[in-house]
Formats: structure tokens, C-alpha cells, sequence
């Protein structure tokens, strides 16, 4: 188990002028769960390989423990990598695919036939595929490859777990499973892990931080609830969360913003940061849940009501997904489609084409300024929130 420590760490391919990744900086601490998540080619992957040794630096640091590893051969970090793929070896079976690193090296690790044998069998009985052992890969499932794998990486006894994207290959209810079990291993083993994933579900689920890239630069990096709750740009806001924020174009107009005839009233909600954007094109990014049907609760107020035309409504059992777009004009359609998430015992019987009033929860906006990147200008100490 050890620190990773990552300082002014970047990666330029050669032909590319744009580096994928870009002077980052990012400290994993002893024992810690943390995540990188973000869209294909933002340089999560990049990141883990470099971290591995299978991607050689164009700049910064790389420490593992107290070691600077930028030199340092992949088999020589002591990590272990568990790949997509599987990476197993066909021919042989689970036993001799989870011991065969270790029978590799065994004189180097100063290890014991005895010791081998212990450690694949207890790795086994972690991951419950003791039954298994004598199986080669093709007679099992891909879930069970990839207990295989994990277990692989365990034996190893490293100071850091590498995951690159290990449930990609998996059903949706294996993948869930799959999760909760590699969850399961790390309050175990406590092992320092770094997990790369495109998935933000898995991010939010798993880490105990998770780090959102985007263009080779780290946005945020925070614990999943304060990346949901206080997203530091337009970009994380949108990327974290099932379904994503809504975002309204609007105009700060005194204590208000509006958009299509419509006003949104922001006083008292927020310090003096929105009225500084006086009239200046602003984006007012709502959550799916932070929108209701009805004017009560935390949902109740006199100016915090939208008028929209009900689109598509989505059951999910206890829930309803209601899509609604604010108004015709086919050119901004999807800049003005909105989502609703709602009771659906309470709200089942909305259906496409009514026209509806959404409350919103103005104890839980946002209000960004313009641009993919926008930041989020309702961040501030005052409201508990992190300066952006």
C-alpha cells in the first residue's frame, strides 16, 4: 500500500501539437478509492498508463510511495494492472493463471511453492472462486473472468490497484454486481486503487474521490456527492448525473432570470454573485429531481414556477422520467428540452402533450456563465459551497 502522487504530469504524442494530458496534478493518498472518469480521448486512460509504466512521460513526476518512478519498469513499481479485456491465458487454468506472475518471479519475491499456493487460494475464497480453480477461461462466464483477473492482481499482494475499465465488457445487472464486489474488496484490503471508468454511475458509486477530465485537464476532483452537489463548471455539472443537469439560457435581469417570457426569481437564494451578471446570458442548470409538478414542500414558491409541454414520459417503477421542451423552435429544440424526475404513483398519469408547470427547488440551482466550461458563479463560502 502506498501513496501515488502525480506533479505537472503530461503526455504529448508525437504529430499532435495538443497534449493528452495537460501539466496535472493529482495526490492519491494511502488506502484511497479514486476514480477518473470523464468522456473517451479527456485522458483518463492515458493517466493510468503512465501511472503503470506503459506510457512513458513527456513531463512532471510520478511517485509511488516515496519513489519518483518516471524511469522505473512497469514490473518493478509493484502495482497490478487489471485490464477490459481480461488479459487471461487461455490455455491455462484459474489456478495457473492467477499464480503464474508470482511462479515468474518467484526467487526475485523470495516466495515458496507453500506461499504461491496460499495466496491463489485465498484470493480465491475472497472472490468465490475456489469451485472454479481447475477451469480453463472459455468455461467460464465474464464475470467470472474477470474475478479471475482481479484475483490475479491480488495475489500480487501490490501497493496500488490499476483498474482500466474492467466492467465495460459486462452485462448491465453483472456490471452492478461486478461493482459492489470490487467495492467489497477494496473496504478489505485497503489497498490504494486507481480506477478508470466512462461510466460516472461507476465513479459515483465506487470512489472515495472521484477525478472528472476533460481535454487532458483534471476539472474537478472531489468526493462524488460534493461533485454532484457543487459542480465547479458547466462541464462537470452536465457530465455527473442520471439523467443530466438541465440547463436553461437565460438573462439576469435584476433579481430574476429569464428566458422565453418566462422568469425564474433568485433573491435570497444566492449571495450578490448572479446580480453581478446583470444583463449578461447566463445558464441556470437544474437537476432532474429539483424539478416537480407541484407547488409544495421545498418545491413551493411564487416565482419559481416553468410552463412546458410534456414530450415523453419514461416509467421507472417507483419513478418518472417527464421530458418537456419550453417551447416549438426546432433549431434550439434540445437547448430547451428539459427533465423532470417525479413520484410516479403521484405524476404516472402525465402524458405527452400536456401542457404542465414545473416548480423548482431554488435552495438547489446553479447559475453558470456561458461556454462549455462556464463556471458555476453560485458557488461561494457563504453557502457552504467550494469557491470555484
Amino acid at each position: 500500500m502506498a501513496r501515488v502522487t502525480l506533479e505537472k504530469v503530461s503526455k504529448l504524442y508525437a504529430g499532435n501539437p495538443v497534449p493528452a494530458v495537460n501539466a496535472i496534478d493529482l495526490d492519491i493518498q494511502d488506502r484511497e478509492f479514486i476514480v477518473l472518469v470523464g468522456p473517451s480521448g479527456c485522458g483518463k486512460s492515458t493517466t493510468l498508463r503512465m501511472v503503470a509504466g506503459l506510457e512513458e512521460i513527456s513531463g512532471g513526476e510520478i511517485k509511488i510511495g516515496e519513489r519518483v518512478v518516471n524511469a522505473v519498469p512497469p514490473k518493478d513499481r509493484d502495482i497490478a494492472m487489471v485490464f477490459q479485456n481480461y488479459a487471461l491465458y487461455p490455455h491455462m487454468s484459474v489456478y495457473k493463471n492467477m499464480a503464474f506472475g508470482l511462479q515468474l518471479r518467484r526467487k526475485e519475491l523470495g516466495l515458496s511453492r507453500q506461499q504461491i499456493h496460499e495466496r491463489v487460494l485465498e484470493a480465491a475464497r475472497i472472490l468465490g472462486i475456489t469451485d472454479y480453480l481447475e477451469r480453463k477461461p472459455k468455461a467460464l462466464s465474464g464475470g467470472q473472468r474477470q474475478r479471475v483477473a482481479v484475483g490475479r492482481a491480488i495475489v500480487r499482494n501490490p501497493k496500488a490497484f490499476l483498474f482500466d475499465e474492467p466492467l465495460s465488457n459486462l452485462d448491465a445487472k453483472l456490471r452492478v454486481e461486478t461493482r459492489a464486489e470490487i467495492k467489497k474488496l477494496h473496504l478489505r484490503l485497503q489497498t490504494t486503487t486507481i480506477y478508470v471508468t466512462h461510466d460516472q454511475e461507476e465513479a459515483m458509486t465506487l470512489g472515495d474521490r472521484i477525478v472528472v477530465m476533460k481535454d487532458g485537464f483534471i476539472q474537478q476532483c472531489a468526493p462524488p456527492l460534493e461533485v454532484y452537489e457543487r459542480p465547479v463548471n458547466k462541464f462537470v455539472a452536465g457530465f455527473v448525473g442520471t439523467p443530466p443537469m438541465n440547463f436553461i439560457k437565460c438573462k439576469v435581469e435584476g433579481k430574476t432570470l429569464a428566458f422565453g417570457g418566462q422568469r425564474i426569481g433568485l433573491a435570497g437564494q444566492h449571495p450578490g454573485k448572479v446580480i453581478k451578471y446583470a444583463g449578461q446570458e447566463v445558464f441556470l442548470g437544474i437537476r432532474p429531481e429539483s424539478l416537480c409538478p407541484k407547488n409544495a414542500g421545498k418545491f413551493a414558491g411564487t416565482e419559481n414556477g416553468i410552463s412546458a409541454k410534456v414530450v415523453v414520459v419514461e416509467p421507472l417503477g417507483d419513478k418518472v422520467d417527464i421530458y418537456l421542451t419550453l417551447g416549438d423552435n426546432h433549431a434550439d429544440y434540445m437547448e430547451r428540452l428539459l427533465v423532470c424526475r417525479a413520484d410516479a404513483y403521484e405524476f404516472g398519469r402525465i402524458k405527452a402533450n400536456d401542457i404542465i408547470t414545473l416548480y423548482v427547488d431554488l435552495s438547489r440551482v446553479h447559475v453558470f456563465e456561458p461556454g462549455d466550461n462556464g463556471m458555476n458563479v453560485t458557488l461561494s463560502q457563504e453557502t457552504g459551497y467550494a469557491t470555484a
